[in-house]
């Protein structure tokens, strides 16, 4: 993938359902091995932690759609190997942002919590993570994801 041609957004937002997309992938090991890898990665590019997350929820059984949303991650980061986290030592403001989408999740209904603090320009914490529970509205998915980042900054 060091030749291959770079993407500007990590996934497709229209899902392939052929039926070879929905075949199991040839080699789940190596589709773990490229997963973890930018799992590690995801540490100093956090724009990548939600795509991530995605692909690391079929680690136990791959389908071939899966390898091509992991490839479009690739070819994502190919082109985006300028990107890197500033670390400044100017002022020691604490900000934190926090988001959270109610039911995002088509199949199980849970919603996502996202959240970055920031200590003056660097940013020193953020997550992306499936609620535990399903939020009976948007106001509480939103309370429970300012509760996890509120708990973070504790």
């Amino acid at each position: 993938m060091a030749t291959c041609k770079p993407l500007q957004n990590p996934v497709s937002s229209k899902p392939d359902h052929s039926p070879e997309a929905l075949l199991p992938f040839f080699d789940p090991h190596m589709y773990r091995s490229i997963a973890g890898s930018l799992q590690y990665l995801t540490l100093t590019r956090p724009d990548l932690s939600y795509d991530v997350n995605l692909v690391c929820q079929h680690m136990h059984a791959p389908l071939n759609q899966h390898f091509k949303v992991l490839k479009s991650i690739l070819r994502y980061v190919q082109g985006t190997l300028h990107l890197v986290l500033p670390i400044t030592t100017d002022k020691h403001e604490l900000i934190a942002f926090v988001d959270a989408d109610w039911a995002g999740d088509k199949q199980d209904r849970n919603s996502t919590t996202g959240y970055c603090i920031f200590l003056g320009a660097t940013l020193i914490s953020w997550s992306t993570k499936k609620q535990a529970t399903i939020a009976r509205s948007s106001t509480e998915s939103e309370y429970r994801a300012l509760t996890t980042a509120v708990t973070e900054i504790v």
